[in-house]
């Protein structure tokens, strides 16, 4: 057996939320290198289409589809546009997210829902809708991205770590509901990596300094760094990696 075509993508189709940039749009690339039509989802279609044009320049089979992941409505309609117009979603790629920094004490209630409902129901949502059509056909690949926040903390984050605890804990048990159906639930969890939402992180000196320090690796993580364990858990050669959380932090997790 040739043990690279368990690799291959050839065939699939992927949706992947939240992809008009950064970690989204990363990880819909490397898909579409493996052999997988992409699908790209934002709201804001303005930026959805050049993102889509951009990725089709590479080569890439791509299509844009904008709705609200955090409305059900919005989303049912999405998911039956695509099954029927594009064709089955083979493989889910959970992405969408936000952040919002305040000291904990004054954390306005209106960005904590917004936060929550952003980056924790769109999973349940989007995951929800989805696997119900995979469930049917035996198969399918659901990969919600996780973060290091789904373990750790820091000041000023507080309610962004626990959605991403949340959607960790999400991701096992949507493996556990949904194994016996033939699907595999994984979650990715980047550790720092240079994004256009933590750009002034990345450019302060400071913060820079600390995550060199902090991670053995010795830097920030580049986006296309997270290609392969996308394209691993998306492909057969995870087919029997279910409700696992894959940190891919320069080995952050594993010091003190």
């Amino acid at each position: 057996m040739d043990s690279l075509s368990l690799f291959s993508l050839a065939g699939k189709r992927a949706l992947v939320t939240g992809s008009s940039r950064g970690i989204g749009f990363a990880i819909a690339g490397a898909l579409a290198g493996a052999g997988a039509d992409v699908i790209l989802n934002a709201r804001e279609t303005t930026a959805l289409g050049a993102s889509a044009a951009s990725l089709a320049e590479s080569g890439a089979r791509v299509r844009a589809v904008a709705f609200d992941v955090t409305s059900s409505e919005s989303i049912a309609d999405a998911v039956e546009f695509i099954e029927a117009d594009i064709g089955p979603i083979d493989i889910l790629v959970n992405n969408a997210g936000m952040q919002h920094r305040a000291p904990l004490e004054d954390f306005p209630e209106d960005k904590f829902e917004r936060l929550m409902a952003t980056n924790v129901t769109s999973v349940f949502l989007v995951g929800q809708a989805v696997a119900r059509r995979m469930i049917p056909r035996g198969a399918g690949k659901i990969i919600n991205i996780c973060s290091l926040m789904s373990t750790f903390s820091r000041a000023s984050i507080a309610p962004y770590a626990a959605s991403k605890a949340a959607v960790a804990n999400l991701t096992r048990g949507m493996a556990t509901d949904w194994a016996r159906h033939g699907l595999n639930v994984n979650g990715i969890a980047p550790g720092y990596f240079k994004t256009e939402l933590n750009a002034a992180l990345v450019a302060d000196p400071e913060f820079s300094g600390w995550v060199a320090k902090r991670t053995p690796m010795g830097r920030w993580g580049e986006v296309t760094e997270l290609g392969g364990a996308a394209i691993f858990l998306a492909s057969d050669a995870a087919s029997f990696v279910n409700g696992h959380i894959l940190y891919v932090d320069g080995a952050f997790t594993a010091t003190v």
